[in-house]
């Protein structure tokens, strides 16, 4: 059986080590990006030489019409969608007194909203699958504020918006047997030339306040998120699970 799977953000970063991870036969992934085609051709690319078969689009999730044009453009391409993977986001550490409303209000649409329209349009599916999941990107600056001296206002209210959305579509579907879950991942390396809120120093330097002394990789994130796909984690459903080597302890 296919195991149909939308993946949003990803071109790079958390998004393409998911992609990596969970490519194999059997699975059928749509893949998306903002605008950076070219990354994500590679991805794709990647990925089918896994086995996967691998649809791909691109297009800015603050657009409405784009969420329900992703899970109708994987319906269409695969026959039905079973999981999604919400990861697309982006990290904005601009203060109060500086941030703009328009910079809040991005950071609603990118994320907590854009999760919100995804799950809306793909109910029908998620309902109807056996292997129904979704799995969404949070991050440890929604419990966590100041660490490395660091503080994301924006960022940091639209994860938590996210966590609150996910648990209460875990518990509403929850009898039908679809699972919903969130990772918060820790300080994590971006891939070069990637975007980055802070600057590399400064990650470097988050080691020294992490328990087990390391930045976290894509793949750390990435193995959590196969785990919580697979049949194994079918009794987890309305967590949110911190991949972090301790920050939030």
């Amino acid at each position: 059986m296919t195991t149909r799977i939308l993946i949003t953000g990803a071109g790079s970063g958390i998004g393409a080590a998911i992609a990596r991870r969970i490519a194999a036969p059997g699975k059928a992934i749509l893949l998306h990006t903002g605008s950076n085609t070219a990354a994500l051709d590679a991805v794709a690319a990647e990925a089918r030489a896994k086995g996967a078969r691998v649809e791909t689009m691109t297009g800015d999730l603050t657009d409405p019409a784009l969420p329900s044009a992703l899970v109708g453009a994987a319906q269409a391409a695969f026959g039905g969608l079973d999981q999604i993977v919400s990861n697309a986001g982006r990290a904005d550490k601009t203060p109060f007194g500086a941030m703009t409303e328009e910079a809040m209000t991005r950071a609603w649409e990118m994320m907590p909203l854009a999760f919100f329209r995804l799950v809306d349009a793909a109910l029908p599916a998620l309902r109807a699958s056996k292997q129904g999941r979704v799995v969404a990107i949070s991050s440890f600056v929604a419990h966590v504020y100041g660490a490395n001296g660091l503080t994301f206002p924006a960022t940091s209210a639209a994860k938590a918006a996210l966590e609150a959305l996910a648990k209460s579509l875990a518990w509403q579907l929850g009898p039908e047997g679809v699972t919903v879950n969130c990772i918060a991942p820790g300080f994590v390396r971006k891939d070069a030339g990637g975007h980055a809120a802070t600057s590399r120093e400064t990650m470097e330097s988050a080691a020294a306040i992490t328990p087990n002394r390391r930045i976290g990789t894509p793949e750390d994130i990435a193995g959590m998120v196969a785990y919580l796909l697979s049949d194994e984690a079918r009794h987890v459903t309305g967590q949110t699970i911190h991949v972090d080597g301790g920050l939030t302890l």
